[in-house]
């Protein structure tokens, strides 16, 4: 029971990811070193991937939930399940292509080079961060707090539909698992494998606990525009952190621009937890000049985005009403209030 605990916390704390801020290294072992059972850069890519996923998932079921446009019980229950389906379905995707990389890569002989590793999640990262932002505008719509644009033939105003929730769950989890997946490689082809089913398990329950506190935070809201300001900062920052990081992953393989700022000490490094499970939001304990610039420009990018989607929204709300004054007939706009959302007619 000793050898098994001193394996387990030989270490607890101090390995970083990698000499990089999100690469991993080859693994530990070899001449008479073995790996330990708790790797902490294993533990941090299952959290942080998690917390990832966890997030996307948590917003579209509180969308689901709270949205005026699944107040049907069958609507709801079904668009629910397409979330679930699409995470499962996603997930179970990533990982047979993760398996299949590494099973033909241990049986080519060949390892996997951190270079092309950071250029395949740069590029994922910053797909993401696009999406990701467009996330963040979208949610305030379909809560009701901006107005839809979309009509259908009948003049009623069309909301959130199961075909956008299945893609984009399926893209965003798909995404995640297959990032962990990657970085996963390194460590199975090498002799830390014996790291990973410890790790996993502690970096799993911490991902999934960051994950379950915001949506619970999200779920407690009472008041639909302090919930859609909630759900829209968190996503934007998400989307802050995808873009930094992702271009920050091009700039360790064509080289890296000088450091604007270092925070010393252990505990603000972004490579070790606590300070870890900020790292998704842009967080960073040293900034290169390409993090600094690229951080803000995305940040002042997604303010002028939500700027560009509030007018965008009074100006249809404002033709609307015009038209109905009009044509004397009436204009029906969702928006929501401190409770629920609710119905006003303009006439």
């Amino acid at each position: 029971m000793s050898s098994i605990l001193k394996a387990l916390t030989s270490g607890f704390f101090e390995r970083d990811l990698c000499a990089s801020d999100d690469c991993v290294t080859t693994a530990q072992g070899g001449d008479g070193v073995v790996a330990p059972l708790f790797d902490i850069a294993v533990a941090t890519i299952f959290a942080r991937e998690i917390l990832e996923g966890c997030i996307i998932i948590g917003q579209y079921r509180t969308v689901i939930f709270r949205s005026p446009d699944f107040k049907d019980e069958a609507r709801q229950k079904s668009a629910l399940r397409a979330v679930t389906m699409a995470a499962l379905w996603a997930s179970i995707v990533a990982v047979v292509l993760a398996g299949s990389i590494t099973i033909g890569l241990y049986f080519a002989g060949k390892k996997m080079s951190n270079a092309t590793a950071e250029i395949v999640e740069g590029v994922s990262k910053l797909v993401a961060a696009i999406c990701v932002l467009q996330l963040s505008g979208k949610v305030p719509k379909w809560l009701g707090l901006y107005a839809n644009k979309h009509e259908n033939e009948h003049g009623e105003i069309e909301g959130l539909d199961e075909r956008s929730i299945k893609f984009n769950v399926a893209w965003n989890l798909w995404r995640e698992v297959a990032e962990c997946g990657v970085f996963l490689i390194p460590y199975m082809l090498g002799d830390s494998a014996r790291s990973i089913p410890v790790s996993a398990i502690i970096g799993t329950a911490i991902g999934l606990g960051g994950g379950y506190g915001t949506y619970w935070a999200s779920q407690n809201m009472s008041d639909t525009k302090w919930l859609a300001f909630f759900l829209a900062n968190l996503t934007g920052w998400l989307s802050v952190g995808l873009f930094t990081g992702g271009c920050h992953e091009f700039e360790e393989v064509l080289g890296m621009t000088p450091y604007v700022w270092k925070l010393g000490g252990s505990f603000w490094s972004h490579k070790k937890f606590p300070m870890v499970m900020l790292k998704p939001f842009g967080y960073s304990h040293k900034r290169t000049v390409l993090q600094f610039v690229t951080f803000w420009f995305w940040f002042l990018l997604s303010i002028g985005y939500h700027y560009y989607k509030y007018n965008q929204s009074e100006k249809i709300r404002a033709e609307r009403r015009a038209r109905a004054e009009a044509g004397g007939g009436k204009d029906i706009e969702k928006f929501g209030d401190d409770t629920d959302s609710a119905e006003v007619v303009v006439s």
